[in-house]
């Protein structure tokens, strides 16, 4: 593991995978909905957030139609959801293009959700990850579902001094709802 100095302070990057979509005939990749099992999933991943104290002061998220259900459906379960920011950048982003739009976040944010699609934010965590807490790097690595929840902790003065290698991966989650 690599020693973090302590410059600036704590700031957490929480990465959620948008939610089962469905597949219907006819609608471009853009605009597919969420699959019943993603309207289960997603309220779960909302209380997920909540339960592990991984609340955001922003949010960014993708425009295509599953990453804002997605978005709408957890945050649905918060008292008042933060500002959201839908950029049509995050919409099969990678690492770069991902980074580029992190680092625009404003300094006050602490914590920061990013609502977006594979394999850009699996590629993202494992970049940004130096290390992990138990097997969470391990788990990553083989899979990054629909709805996982990815929480990365780093310090920095800003979001735009966040760099690969520079966080530790924290936390996974795979919420589920019932059916």
């Amino acid at each position: 593991m690599i020693e973090r100095a302590a410059a600036g302070p704590l700031r957490r990057l929480v990465v959620l995978r948008h939610a089962k979509s469905a597949r219907p005939e006819g609608v471009a990749d853009h605009e597919r909905p969420l699959a019943a099992r993603g309207r289960r999933d997603a309220p779960a991943a909302g209380r997920a957030l909540a339960d592990m104290d991984c609340l955001p002061g922003l949010a960014l998220c993708s425009t295509a139609v599953r990453a804002r259900r997605t978005w709408e459906l957890a945050a649905a379960q918060w008292g008042t959801p933060p500002p959201v920011r839908f950029d049509p950048r995050l919409y099969h982003a990678d690492v770069p293009g991902l980074l580029d739009v992190i680092r625009e976040t404003p300094a006050e944010v602490e914590t920061l959700l990013l609502v977006g699609h594979n394999p850009g934010l699996e590629d993202l965590v494992l970049t940004l990850a130096d290390d992990g807490l138990d097997d969470t790097l391990d788990r990553v690595r083989a899979k990054f579902p629909t709805s996982a929840v990815a929480v990365l902790d780093w310090r920095g003065a800003a979001w735009r001094d966040l760099v690969p290698g520079g966080a530790l991966l924290t936390s996974v989650a795979v919420p589920r709802g019932r059916r």
